[in-house]
């Protein structure tokens, strides 16, 4: 930090810094420049829409919908609570998923195929069954499907709520497309490339959709418990409230979460945009920096 810079300067610095820190832990700052500085063909271009969503302070919002969202499947759920360790470290939880955003959008395509490779071995050995006695297993290629739609869905629908630059009719299809390549490379066969795909995908797994105390235990520890120091809790339930303002009066109701649409609309998502506006304002870097680019939003 700079000791000669104007205060607001080092406001802002002090805030980013804390959160890239928890967003992307004590490796961040290496994995950034790795990320971003390292030369070699990227599954991406710097044109893509998956790089326009996916580097936006949107991403605080859309990924604890996404959570919510998820948690409506009784195996993916199962899964999550008997071997992610999300409540006994949710930052480490968070900081593995950052980093393989970051790596698949932004890095090289050998990094990014070797992250995938990482995860599909942690999925492969990933097996159980629920408290029910339904067996489960994470490389499940319909169950990895099931994730993947909740999670471009939550993301697209933040980014166009919240996002600096909200896509066009083509540059959600564009995001889609793109999240697509991830997502046979991780080994779902057939996701979903434009926005009609995405509705039926999402139509076609309701059926299976349903809550369980685990869901409900997730739920409650997203946005009641989050582990973090009081002065960041009310910024955090603004945060949380937005996610939930996010998902479908079908995924609300089971999960015992309110629908006042109007009060969303009123009061809930300015307050969103007024918060996301400031989180994009503190990770933004405050002036040209010589080498890898300093992306601090959301993640490495």
């Amino acid at each position: 930090m700079n000791a000669s810079a104007p205060p607001a300067r080092n406001l802002r610095e002090r805030i980013g810094a804390g959160l890239f820190g928890k967003v992307a832990g004590p490796s961040g700052p290496a994995n950034r420049a790795r990320i971003h500085g390292t030369p070699g063909p990227r599954w991406f271009g710097p044109e893509r829409p998956i790089r326009t969503v996916h580097g936006d302070a949107s991403m605080f919002i859309g990924g604890l919908s996404a959570l919510l969202l998820q948690s409506l499947h009784p195996l993916a759920m199962a899964a999550v609570a008997a071997h992610s360790g999300f409540r006994g470290d949710p930052w480490g939880r968070l900081q593995r998923t950052s980093t393989f955003l970051a790596v698949t959008t932004y890095g090289t395509a050998d990094d990014a195929q070797e992250a995938v490779n990482r995860v599909r071995a942690v999925h492969e050995g990933i097996r159980g069954t629920t408290s029910s006695g339904e067996p489960y297993h994470a490389g499940d290629p319909h169950l990895l499907g099931w994730v993947h739609v909740a999670e471009v869905d939550s993301f697209l629908r933040a980014h166009q709520y919240f996002g600096a630059h909200p896509l066009d009719a083509a540059g959600c299809d564009g995001y889609l497309a793109d999240s697509a390549r991830v997502a046979r490379a991780l080994g779902v066969p057939d996701p979903p490339c434009d926005r009609a795909e995405l509705a039926a995908r999402l139509t076609a797994y309701r059926s299976e959709l349903r809550v369980t105390p685990e869901a409900r235990e997730a739920a409650r520890f997203i946005l009641r418990e989050p582990p973090l120091p009081w002065p960041a809790k009310p910024p955090y339930a603004l945060l949380a409230v937005n996610a939930v303002s996010l998902l479908p009066p079908w995924a609300r109701l089971p999960l015992g979460l309110p629908y006042a649409p109007r009060a969303e609309r009123l009061c809930v998502r300015p307050g969103g945009r007024a918060l996301t506006r400031a989180i994009r304002w503190a990770m933004t870097p405050s002036a040209p920096t010589v080498g890898p680019p300093d992306r601090r939003t959301p993640g490495p």
